[in-house]
Parts: structure tokens; sequence; C-alpha cells
């Protein structure tokens, strides 16, 4: 196992991120000697990149990611997120967040889970969260704006209509090559400059019966398998993202966190292989 600081990429003007990020699900159900454990490992090995959401746990991740990195503060990206699609809703959750997270601000502040065009029309309107998001930046409450998906059409219309600073989406080679599901957002991305953020790198597919009790914070089954794990990560990482968050699990996470030091990028050979091989595989995400 090894014990080697993972890598770090530029996500936008100087600011460096690990390849790795930890996910706020990760620490629901867990003790906070537990989740100091897990964050001290995580620092330890050069994580700088934390996302959470007031929406993990009724605000249960927040509560315990703000006290347990509150001695890190100065040295982490904190990323968060809100389901709240009106000016005045998320005004008041950003405040919420922050009283939670313990801190004056956060680093990137996204629209969280954008499923269609009229979601996307609600966020821009008047009155709409895009406005509460531009005035926390002006206050200096928020540094960086950005938005997760789970629909391609989403994606590509929120990119459509405001320079964001990132996207955070499902970057997954099962979904690449049975759904068809990805390349189209983070070419559009690419050619717009905004920043890559990927999840669901390690979903296996939809969740089974089986997984439930195993894996109670991730709501799809994830490549629990470690070589085809740093397979995924690498097929991930290959597709010019800035960092992955690994599935809502702390024995998943570690396993990410000990195979982050060697996963360089898939050749032609070894993405064709891996592509190839997920015939007999359900994914996860379709267009």
């Amino acid at each position: 196992m090894s014990q080697s600081r993972i890598p770090m990429r530029g996500y936008r003007g100087d600011a460096e991120l690990s390849i790795l990020g930890l996910g706020g699900m990760t620490l629901l159900g867990l003790e906070p000697r537990e989740v100091d454990a897990i964050i001290a490992l995580s620092i330890d090995r050069g994580v700088n990149y934390f996302d959470v959401a007031p929406f993990y746990g009724n605000g249960e991740a927040e509560e315990s990611m703000g006290r347990a990195l509150a001695p890190f503060r100065k040295r982490i990206f904190l990323a968060c997120k809100t389901l709240e699609r009106s000016a005045e809703g998320a005004a008041a959750e950003l405040e919420r967040s922050l009283g939670r997270l313990r801190t004056d601000h956060i680093d990137l502040y996204q629209f969280h889970a954008v499923s269609d065009r009229a979601e996307v029309e609600e966020i821009f309107a008047p009155g709409g969260a895009c406005e509460a998001f531009l005035a926390a930046r002006r206050q200096g409450k928020i540094r960086y704006m950005g938005f997760s998906a789970h629909t391609v059409e989403a994606a590509l219309e929120m990119m459509g209509r405001f320079p964001f600073d990132s996207v955070l989406f499902p970057v997954n080679f099962i979904a690449y090559a049975r759904g068809n599901f990805g390349p189209q957002v983070m070419a559009r991305a690419q050619e717009l400059g905004v920043a890559r953020l990927a999840i669901k790198a390690m979903a296996h597919g939809p969740r089974r019966r089986s997984d439930r009790g195993k894996y109670p914070n991730c709501w799809y089954r994830p490549i629990d398998n470690r070589e085809l794990a740093r397979q995924a990560l690498r097929f991930t990482l290959s597709e010019d993202v800035t960092a992955a968050i690994p599935p809502g699990d702390g024995g998943l996470f570690r396993m990410a966190l000990d195979l982050a030091c060697d996963l360089p990028p898939l050749s032609d050979g070894e993405r064709e292989a891996l592509l190839a091989g997920t015939q007999k595989l359900r994914p996860l995400f379709r267009m």
C-alpha cells in the first residue's frame, strides 16, 4: 500500500485540486472520531478537495465536515451545493451551509442535480437562484460558480446559459460505452473552457438489493474490485478532468486513495479494451 501524496491538477486560475476529492456522503453515519480519522488521513495524503451538500443527511455531512475541517480550512478547497432554485431559497441555504461548515466562504458553490430545461429556466429567471449566486460572489461568500447534473440535456443547457467555472458530471467508462453518456458534455466543457469534475467514476451500474446493506450511502452499485476500480479511475482521469469523487463509502474511498498515486493515462489500446469489456454490463446512465 502506497503512502505517497496524491497528485494535483489545475482547476481555475491558481487553484489546484487533488485528483481525488472526499465527498460528504462518505461521512454519513460515522462517529466523530471516525470522521476525524478519515479527514486526517485525507489531509495527510494530500487531499485538498472536499465536496458536500445540505441534502446529504439533512445537514449531517455539513456539520461533520465543518467540525473536522475547521483546523485545515485555509489549506483546502471546499465545494458545496444547493437544490434551491429561487434567489431567496438559495441565499438562505447558503447561509445555513456557511454556518454548518464553520467558514465565511465556500470556494465552489454549485447548483445541485440540475435535471432538465425547466429547472434551467427557473434558475436563470428573474428572482432565480443565479441572482443569489452572483450576489454571494460579489460579497466574497463564494469564489467559483458551478453545477452538477445527471442528464446531458441539462448540462449542455446550463453551459449555454452562463460562463460557469466548472461542471460536476458522471464520467464513467460503462456509461460512455453502453449509454453514449458523457463524452458530449466533456467535449463541450473543454470547448468552452469550463473545468471538469467527475462523479460516478466507480459506478458499476444500478443498485442491486444486496448492495443496500453493504453500501447504504450509495444509490448505485459501486465498483469494489480493486483492479477494475483502478482502471475505472484511470479512464475517468484520462478524460481531461481535474478531479474525481469516489463513492460515498469509507472503505471504497480509502481504496481509491491508495490507488491514486499510480493512475497513468490509459493508452489507446487499454481504453479500447476497457470499453469493449462492457458488452454485458448495464450502464447507470444513458442518453
